[in-house]
């Protein structure tokens, strides 16, 4: 049973193929970088149901933050290069600090600023080796909703009906139900 930070952490730490992946990221030596989204989520999921075999996921998420450097085109490098390290994962590196003029919003400040961004406090969560090589977790938004199985909208994608819309429509889109029965998922009332 998982119910803390450090639960998560060894959890991590005890699975060869997701350390390899985040010392494949760590080799690039990108500034504030972190791999984020359902690469943890589905893990600590999949741990509470008790699956044996981890779920796929559609592509491994790799953020950074690097004002001095907006193009795409270093991204789809970077990607590049993390699939010779590793070509079988479905690598997706994308800098945050050009993602606001993605997703029209304000600009972040950090990486852990867009993270803390992201539709569903469950899925908010970012990992990363630090220079020591230790493992860290950011969770702008806390463990419980990871943790306790539930999805609900970040804060920030409850304050306008535009941003909840578009939260509703992921919630129907990835049908996290259907991988996790256990989940529970809260609506914001909004729909298009």
């Amino acid at each position: 049973m998982i119910s803390t930070e450090k639960d998560i952490l060894n959890l991590i730490q005890n699975d060869e193929r997701m350390m390899g992946i985040l010392r494949a990221a760590s080799r690039l030596h990108l500034p504030d970088c972190w791999i984020c989204a359902g690469f943890v989520r589905s893990k600590i999921w999949d741990e509470l149901h008790g699956f044996k075999n981890r779920t796929e996921i559609p592509d491994v998420d790799v953020i950074y933050f690097n004002e001095s450097n907006l193009e795409e085109e270093t991204e789809k490098r970077l990607e590049a290069a993390l699939r010779d390290i590793l070509p079988e994962v479905p690598w997706s590196v994308k800098n945050e600090a050009r993602m606001h003029v993605v997703n029209d919003v304000s600009p972040y400040e950090s990486s852990e600023d867009a993270i803390s961004k992201f539709p569903e406090t469950a899925t908010a969560l970012g990992v990363k080796l630090d220079s020591n090589q230790e493992l860290i977790l950011t969770a702008p938004w806390g463990l419980d909703d990871v943790l306790n199985m539930e999805v609900r909208p970040t804060p920030y994608f409850k304050e306008t009906q535009q941003r909840a819309v578009i939260y509703e429509e992921r919630v129907i889109k990835k049908n996290w139900k259907a991988t996790w029965p256990k989940i529970n998922v809260y609506h914001t009332g909004w729909r298009r």
